[in-house]
């Protein structure tokens, strides 16, 4: 067998081989035109004259060939010895190729165009430069408000006044993913704006109907919040018959007491982090007050204490010499969240650490670390989920009620902070509440130590 041969460089743009042939037969019959006109001129005494009368009619011939190409005359179907009959059909194949990549193409745009218009949520394609809108689909007239014979070409911030959309299309890549905001057709209509930056001239904006979503999260929260606050009553009740019997009158029932009694305690501390949850997610905003975190850290450190009762060290520092800003009851609530988790789960002899430091960029970070037996990587994403458990084999009776991560996530939230989670199976966890700078105060008296707790 024969070893193939490489390619040449110019292979790409080499004749194909019926053009090719075509091209060496027509100089053949040229040759042998002039040939013969050649002979004939020498018979006749004047071989110049009849050369250039020769050329001359080739000359023609071809010029006349190649006006009938450039009229788009469809060449023979048979083959044909000239070179223009090959170049014709190679340029009617490409041109039959060509018209259907197009109709291809148009087609494929057709049905594009025909599933964004489909679309429930409004697709907006914006002109990343002059901000001006290029198109929409058909549920942007119903959302945003917007006429194809009005608003193509017309700057984006204006067509959809009073939403906020000026300051955000100007931060561009750097703007926040979502905003949410009433729809300027209907106040009654809310809607989650994303922007979605696909090119390098265009951006894509994204208006979702969120309405029954929020009415339904609002008959969410409410039906909680009643249902929490309806349970305190009967719980109280509960509580107080539990009180006045007293195992000592009836031995035989002491176990069945204590354990009523941790239950229904479980029920009431229950019931009280689902209030909380409902007062958190109800609330917009939270007081701007000054939190001073010196007595805020070593309350923390007595709590671990206690909770810990002489199992744990305690360790707590005060590294980034400054305040917060934000409100003191909730704070002190999530921190106090991620301290009693950081006692639960560390094993007798372990440590739990507090870690008050500064951040690059001028934030802070409020750390609990924990010398426990670590978390798998696949549930750290799902921790912050309402009664969500690493391991369904762990008992409840360990003290928690599943509520404390979404407290302090929602509790984050209200503050513009955020929680990040670092853990290793047999090693141990970290949890890391980060503030911006926006919400740090400097103390004057610097960084204070603050002792580890016995």
């Amino acid at each position: 067998m024969r070893p193939p041969v490489p390619p040449s460089h110019g292979s790409r743009h080499a004749l194909p081989p019926p053009l090719r042939r075509a091209l060496w037969r027509s100089l053949r019959d040229a040759l042998l035109v002039l040939a013969a006109a050649a002979l004939a001129g020498r018979v006749a005494g004047h071989p110049g004259a009849a050369l250039a009368v020769a050329a001359l009619g080739l000359l023609g011939w071809h010029g006349w060939r190649l006006y009938r190409l450039l009229q788009g005359r469809r060449p023979p179907a048979a083959e044909a010895r000239g070179i223009w009959d090959a170049l014709g059909r190679l340029l009617h194949r490409r041109q039959a190729q060509t018209r259907a990549a197009r109709r291809r193409l148009l087609q494929l745009l057709r049905a594009y165009r025909a599933a964004a218009d489909a679309l429930p949520d409004a697709v907006v394609v914006v002109d990343r430069n002059t901000q001006r809108i290029r198109w929409f689909n058909r549920a942007a007239t119903g959302l945003l408000g917007l006429a194809p014979h009005r608003d193509l070409g017309a700057p984006l911030a204006a067509r959809l006044h009073p939403l906020p959309i000026a300051h955000w299309l100007a931060a561009g890549r750097r703007a926040e993913p979502i905003l949410d905001a009433p729809s300027p057709v209907d106040g009654r209509v809310h809607l989650h704006l994303r922007l979605l930056p696909y090119s390098e001239d265009l951006w894509l904006l994204v208006a979702r109907d969120v309405t029954q979503l929020l009415h339904l999260e609002r008959m969410r929260r409410d039906f909680v919040a009643n249902v929490s606050h309806e349970l305190r009553t009967p719980l109280t009740v509960v509580h107080g018959y539990l009180d006045m019997l007293d195992p000592e009158d009836h031995p035989e029932w002491a176990t069945a007491l204590a354990e009523m009694r941790r239950q229904s305690q479980r029920m009431a501390r229950l019931v009280e982090d689902l209030l909380t949850l409902s007062r958190l997610e109800s609330r917009d905003s939270l007081p701007e007050e000054p939190v001073e975190m010196a007595p805020l850290l070593a309350s923390l450190a007595r709590e671990a204490a206690a909770l810990g009762q002489g199992r744990h060290a305690v360790e707590v520092r005060d590294e980034a010499g400054c305040d917060l800003l934000g409100s003191p009851q909730d704070l002190h609530s999530a921190f106090s969240n991620l301290v009693a988790n950081a006692v639960r789960y560390t094993p007798a002899g372990g440590t739990v650490r507090i870690v008050f430091a500064r951040e690059d960029g001028g934030g802070a970070a409020l750390s609990v670390e924990d010398t426990g037996p670590g978390i798998p990587a696949e549930h750290i994403p799902r921790l912050t989920e309402r009664f969500y458990r690493v391991s369904a084999s762990r008992p409840r009776e360990s003290g928690g009620t599943g509520l404390g991560l979404s407290i302090v996530k929602h509790v984050l939230g209200l503050h513009q902070a955020r929680l990040s989670i670092d853990s290793r199976v047999g090693h141990g966890s970290r949890f890391t509440c980060h503030f911006g700078p926006e919400r740090v105060r400097m103390r004057h008296d610097g960084p204070v130590a603050a002792p580890a707790a016995p």
